[in-house]
Parts: C-alpha cells; sequence; structure tokens
C-alpha cells in the first residue's frame, strides 16, 4: 500500500454514482454507475430518475471500488463526500451512505464541494497542485474561473456562468441537430469531420463593453440560440444542414471564449499555472486550445486524463485526502446536503 491516507470518495451530485478511493495522491480505485441512459430519451437529466439509479447502485459500486483497491472498508482512514453543489435529492443519497459509513465504522466524516473536488483530482494525475494556479471548470451546470490558494480552504472565484454553462449548451445544441444525449462527447466527435470557421458564430461577453462589467464570466445563450436560428434558416430555405460544420463552429466558439478568458485571469493575477477540470475538460479542442495558446504566453496547463474530469468518486477521495494530510477539522453527522454550495466553502 502507498503511503498516505487511505480515503473513500463518494459523489453523487447529479447522474453518477462514484466511489473513489485513494491512498494519498495514488488512485486505488474508481468505481462508477452511471445512469445517463436512462436519462437519454428525456434529452436531459431528471432528477427523480437520479435519485433513485443512485439508491439501487450505491452499495454495489462501494462493493466494487473496495474489491478493486484491494481493502476493506475497516481498513480506510476517512469518508469523504460530496455536500454541494448539486441536484437535491442526488446529493442526499451520497451525504446519507456517507453518514451511514462514518458512523458505523467509526471514521471521520468530510464533507466536500464539487468543484475544489474537480481541481483536486488532477493531484493523482499530475502530483501536487501549485499554488497558487487558476483553475477553469467547465461542465454541465458551471463554467468557472478559480484562483486556488489552498484547494482545502482558500478559492477564489473570478468569473463565472451568468446564463447556460458550456456543458449545457453542448447538450442544447447536440438535441437541435439531432445528436443526442449527452451532448458534450457526440458534439466532439461529430466536430472532427466539419470545419470550424465554416460559420461564424458569436464569442459571448467578448465586446468592450461586455469586458467592463464581465471580463471573466461567461455566457453561452446567445451562442445557443444563434445556432438554432442558422438552423431554422437553413431548414426554411430547403436547404441541408452541414452538420459536421454546425458542430466544429459551435465547438470553436465555446472553447475560443473558454481558453481567452481563462488565461487573461491567470496572466492577469500572474499566475503561471492554469488546471482545466469539468466533464467538459474532456473535450479534444479544449485540451489542444488552452495547450497551444497558454504556451505563447507562459502558462503551463494541466488537465486530468478524460476519465477523471467527468463525475466521479476518485476527486471526491482525492480532496478528502488532501483534508486529511493538511488537520482540516472533520464536518459533523449533521452534515447538510447545499445544492447550491458556494465554491468559496469547500469544506462543511
Amino acid at each position: 500500500m502507498t503511503s498516505g491516507p487511505l480515503v473513500l470518495g463518494i459523489e453523487t451530485s447529479c447522474d453518477e454514482t462514484g466511489v473513489g478511493i485513494v491512498s494519498g495522491d495514488t488512485l486505488l480505485a474508481d468505481a462508477v454507475a452511471s445512469s445517463v441512459a436512462e436519462h437519454a430519451r428525456f434529452g436531459g437529466v431528471v432528477p427523480e430518475v437520479a435519485s433513485r439509479a443512485h439508491l439501487e447502485a450505491m452499495v454495489p459500486t462501494i462493493d466494487r471500488a473496495c474489491e478493486t483497491a484491494g481493502v476493506r472498508l475497516t481498513d480506510v482512514d476517512a469518508i469523504a463526500v460530496t455536500a454541494g453543489p448539486g441536484l437535491a435529492g442526488a446529493l442526499l443519497v451520497g451525504v446519507a451512505a456517507a453518514k451511514a459509513l462514518a458512523l458505523g465504522l467509526d471514521k471521520p466524516l468530510y464533507g466536500v464541494n464539487h468543484l475544489a473536488a474537480h481541481v483536486a483530482v488532477d493531484q493523482l494525475q499530475h502530483g501536487p497542485l501549485p499554488e497558487p494556479c487558476l483553475a477553469m471548470l467547465v461542465s454541465g451546470g458551471h463554467s468557472s474561473l478559480l484562483r486556488v490558494d489552498d484547494v482545502t480552504a482558500d478559492i477564489d472565484p473570478l468569473g463565472a456562468t451568468i446564463d447556460d454553462a458550456a456543458g449545457e449548451a453542448f447538450d442544447k445544441v447536440a438535441r437541435l441537430l439531432g445528436l443526442g444525449f449527452p451532448g458534450g462527447p457526440v458534439i466532439d466527435a461529430t466536430a472532427a469531420s466539419g470545419s470550424s470557421i465554416a460559420i461564424d458564430f458569436p464569442r459571448g461577453l467578448t465586446s468592450r463593453r461586455d469586458l467592463e462589467r464581465h471580463r471573466f464570466d461567461f455566457s453561452f445563450s446567445g451562442l445557443k440560440t444563434a445556432v438554432a436560428r442558422w438552423v431554422e434558416a437553413r431548414e426554411r430555405a430547403g436547404e441541408p444542414v452541414p452538420v459536421a460544420d454546425v458542430a466544429a463552429s459551435f465547438q470553436e466558439a465555446v472553447v475560443d471564449v473558454l481558453v481567452r478568458k481563462a488565461l487573461d485571469a491567470a496572466t492577469s493575477a500572474g499566475i503561471e499555472e492554469m488546471v482545466i477540470g469539468g466533464g467538459v475538460a474532456a473535450n479534444s479542442r479544449l485540451r489542444a486550445l488552452a495547450a497551444e495558446r497558454a504556451e505563447t504566453v507562459g502558462v503551463r496547463v494541466r488537465v486530468p486524463r478524460p476519465g477523471l474530469c467527468t463525475d466521479n468518486g476518485a476527486m471526491v477521495a482525492a480532496l478528502g485526502a488532501e483534508m486529511v494530510a493538511r488537520g482540516r477539522t472533520p464536518s459533523t453527522l449533521d452534515l447538510p446536503a447545499d445544492s447550491s454550495q458556494p465554491v468559496t466553502s469547500v469544506l462543511v
């Protein structure tokens, strides 16, 4: 067994039941049970369906993680769980399970922030986080720029989405183009055969006036509407819709703004390290463009492998292990599930 606290992490903020086990910054198990197929026919996540799926998957996923890691539940030093933000019912399942484990095993409990966990998971691949670093978190519910001085206690939000998050825009455009759900992977795959310069879609909040008020904020609602209007105009004219070109041009508009604003935030703060996390961080064009542009301004980019970008228990365990290593006071057993937990509240 590697050195460092042995921590089991539980993630149930949305539609994936994730259980991870880490020892220090070494990943031992990352078991995930996804209910995405149950949501696909609705074109998005249904909270009640997700909650029921978590209930059914929780015990088998914990068992699978322990078997993979070669440990018993009694071996773990602490239990970590996503306390928020996320879907209220889904969070409650994970928090209740974590409380039961902590109480039954007499182990300390750490209720952690989902967004901070997306930052902490990078340690499992690239080692300790540089302090400070600039974190860009992009997912179905969040598009955020964060200054991270201490991932366990000191995170300062610099910018966030003011309407649709990047991942949400991917889902909506994919549905518009008839590509299915979830939108991120199918847009990425479809865009590979299209032209990113075929259609000049708008870049939200990048005009001079917008930058004065929302320099580090994001908006993808207008882009989504622009795509819908472009497609409708083609259909009304009886012309075929070049789906691959639309996907590629839309994707380019999203990642262009994400990378542009993230690097602006990093360079303006004098930060030389940037971590990208969240489900959209698995997007191949985002990863490539970030690396390309960051090199020109002297910023180093760290992005975990795609499997660690989407929601998983490993990221929660990673943050929990860091909490233990830094001597943070554990949560109490009346730990709440907070669907709107701010990123400044890393530990509840």
